[in-house]
């Protein structure tokens, strides 16, 4: 590879990861926000099964995500000439974006662990939760799992609606170079 040579576009791997990631989120944050709505009885407690286990793939994403971004070339930053301060903000809501993700995980399996039950694995093993059943940890856990899952979404709503902003405002490659190439042709 020589010195001159410029990456225009994120790897389709980074890509997929991305995308999987965002449906998973949305997929996981809709299931938690409406699965008490389900009827008490196999349908909840598959909604919840299903919340679990789309949570254990974002965790593995987020772990991929992390390994690719510091192991593949990343693209070159578009110029931005009329707000250069706008790549900072980007930095910074990337950092807070991956450090809610993970908060949001961890806040997940506490909770489970803080109700003395076991983390199901994708339904082929379970963790045994290091502690008892303690109510009151249990709901400042809920709290706290649901608060970084709600502050996730309204960052990742406006996360996307930047990349619209870049797109139709701007009109840079920010966001084609994060979709897939038959979407969009440098």
């Amino acid at each position: 590879m020589s010195a001159s040579f410029v990456v225009q576009r994120y790897s389709p791997a980074s890509q997929i990861i991305h995308w999987l990631s965002a449906l998973f989120i949305c997929l996981t944050w809709a299931l938690g926000l409406f699965g008490d709505e389900f009827p008490k009885g196999p349908l909840r407690e598959t909604a919840n099964f299903i919340h679990i286990s789309t949570g254990e793939i974002i965790a593995f994403l987020l772990i991929l995500r992390i390994i690719l971004r510091f192991s593949t070339p990343q693209p070159a930053k578009e110029p931005n000439k009329q707000a250069p301060w706008l790549e900072l903000v980007g930095r910074l809501m990337h950092l807070v974006l991956y450090l809610l993700l993970g908060a949001v995980i961890i806040a997940g399996v506490m909770t489970q662990f803080s109700s003395g039950k076991a983390l199901p694995v994708f339904g082929l093993y379970e963790i045994t939760s290091p502690w008892g059943k303690d109510r009151d940890l249990r709901h400042f856990i809920k709290e706290l799992h649901e608060f970084f899952a709600n502050s996730l979404m309204a960052l990742a709503l406006l996360h996307a609606s930047f990349a619209l902003v870049h797109h139709y405002l701007l009109q840079d490659n920010t966001l084609k170079r994060m979709l897939p190439i038959f979407l969009f042709k440098n």
